[in-house]
């Protein structure tokens, strides 16, 4: 039992994308070791290095000396199976979004095919809109309306602590599904906005009205990779037959 919920949470990323206090960046790696997580990724962190870090991290130094910074959220999501999100603005949003219980629930069982990354945002404007495309699921903590301004490092500590329960208590089911992974993905997403450029069907001047609603129509479905081998069949058909018109 121990053996398989630590293997699941070896293949938990948390991922802080433009971090602006070091600090912060400190805390949430103390977070995450009190749980067993130690996959830490920063997306363009303001300072790092940092002396505030280290000193936050406390008994956490490891997590800090093997954290990976990244420059986008596309190279910090490489090799994840599944990418979680997290937001507060519930009423931007058309996306139902995951108690922090139901998130970890689902990113354990998929764990145990690959990597599920956690993606939190910049301490004051969050996850930015096409950040959250980027994740296949949108969780959010259910603070208090009158205040939901939850530190980093605490909200860390929130989903940190529900992955530890979850794995220690639950069950999972292995996935049935043969995931394509996340950098598959966007490259069927990339193939797909191209094609529907060239057949007519997408303006290029406004591809953000239609494309992130494929993209959660495409989220919800948990594409397999022989099913994104078959559409991007389609789209390259599609496009070969746009081309024999002229």
């Amino acid at each position: 039992m121990q053996a398989q919920y630590q293997n699941l949470l070896a293949n938990i990323r948390i991922v802080l994308c433009r971090p602006s206090h070091p600090g912060n960046i400190g805390a949430a790696a103390r977070a995450m070791k009190t749980m067993g997580l130690s996959q830490l990724v920063l997306v363009e962190p303001k300072k790092f290095p940092h002396a505030d870090a280290e000193a936050m991290a406390s008994g956490a130094a490891d997590v800090l000396e093997s954290a990976r910074v990244c420059e986008s959220l596309e190279e910090a999501l490489s090799g994840c199976v599944l990418a979680i999100g997290t937001s507060t603005r519930q009423r931007d949003l058309q996306t139902a979004l995951l108690t922090p219980a139901e998130a970890a629930s689902q990113a354990l069982t998929e764990a145990q095919a690959g990597t599920v990354a956690f993606v939190f945002g910049n301490e004051t404007f969050g996850l930015s809109r096409e950040e959250l495309a980027r994740c296949q699921a949108l969780m959010t903590i259910p603070a208090n309306p009158e205040y939901s301004s939850l530190n980093l490092g605490a909200a860390v500590q929130v989903m940190a602590y529900e992955l530890r329960r979850s794995a220690l208590s639950e069950t999972f089911a292995q996935p049935d599904l043969d995931a394509a992974d996340l950098a598959e993905v966007e490259r069927f997403y990339v193939h797909l906005e191209q094609a529907m450029i060239r057949i007519g069907f997408l303006n290029p001047a406004s591809p953000k009205r239609l494309m992130p609603k494929l993209r959660r129509l495409f989220s919800r479905t948990r594409l397999q990779k022989e099913e994104i081998n078959i559409l991007r069949g389609m789209l390259s058909a599609m496009e070969s037959s746009k081309n024999g018109e002229h």
